[in-house]
């Protein structure tokens, strides 16, 4: 079996992704529900009994809303850092009557760890959360790259998602969409803000000039359903792109809100 990521969902209802290598299957974030969880992988063609645990970039409840009751039923750990923990924990404890997470697993931004045969190196990312990172994996010689939920591309994200064979990347909005959209005031300076979203401007510009070009497929994430729309996400990456020799080979997918996107296979 290939290295493979299939994007169940990204945007502000959901985000969730798994990561599989040949012995190890990894959800990372569980942004929907248990039972949207298990339908959306079902529809991907993927089992989800056969997960060996769920990762947690941040506390945001589009990425952590199903963490609880995914990991009881199917009875696997989670992992978080324990500044993320502490912060969810404190937000969900009443709903499930002081219950704990019966497998919990901590880690530290900077320090890699293995879960089965994948080795997950998870690195710091600017959001507006306790202890938010990014992710890159690596198995079977293949390297992925998971960010998003980050309101600019410091140097420490440009470095650790080098050599991806498959990246996951951030393109949120549309500078002119949400500046004339339908966000109040302080959900733009938000969203804008250093620790808020990425735009599409802001992607291509990393693209035009720190992209290193090493990956076979590109991912736009997170789009935002009223300040973004897929071929002006898609149009901003290609452009950045494609005045760069060498780099139009990269193919450019589109995770969406509302359905998986196709399983990438490296």
């Amino acid at each position: 079996m290939a290295v493979t990521l299939t994007v169940l969902g990204s945007g502000s209802k959901g985000n969730s992704t798994v990561v599989c290598s040949s012995n190890t299957r990894i959800l990372v974030d569980a942004g929907f529900s248990c039972r949207e969880t298990l339908r959306r992988m079902q529809q991907a063609g993927l089992d989800p009994y056969a997960l060996n645990a769920i990762l947690v970039s941040h506390e945001h409840s589009d990425h952590v809303n199903g963490v609880f009751v995914l990991a009881r039923k199917l009875k696997i750990p989670v992992f978080m850092t324990s500044a993320t923990h502490e912060q969810w924990w404190r937000s969900v404890r009443d709903r499930y009557d002081g219950e704990r997470l019966a497998m919990l697993e901590t880690f530290e931004a900077g320090r890699a760890f293995h879960i089965g045969d994948v080795e997950v190196m998870p690195f710091t990312i600017p959001h507006d959360s306790v202890d938010p990172v990014g992710f890159a994996f690596r198995a079977e010689g293949v390297r992925l790259g998971v960010v998003t939920d980050l309101g600019y591309m410091p140097e420490n994200v440009k470095y650790f998602v080098r050599s991806c064979d498959c990246l996951m990347v951030e393109s949120n909005h549309d500078l002119e969409m949400l500046r004339s959209g339908p966000y109040p005031w302080a959900v733009k300076q938000r969203v804008l803000s250093k620790k808020g979203h990425l735009s599409n401007d802001a992607l291509a510009e990393f693209f035009a000039t720190d992209y290193d070009g090493a990956a076979a497929f590109l991912i736009l994430a997170h789009l935002s359903e009223a300040n973004n729309h897929p071929e002006i996400a898609r149009d901003a990456a290609e452009k950045a792109l494609g005045g760069r020799v060498g780099l139009i080979q990269n193919r450019i997918l589109l995770a969406l809100q509302d359905q998986p996107l196709e399983t990438v296979c490296l």
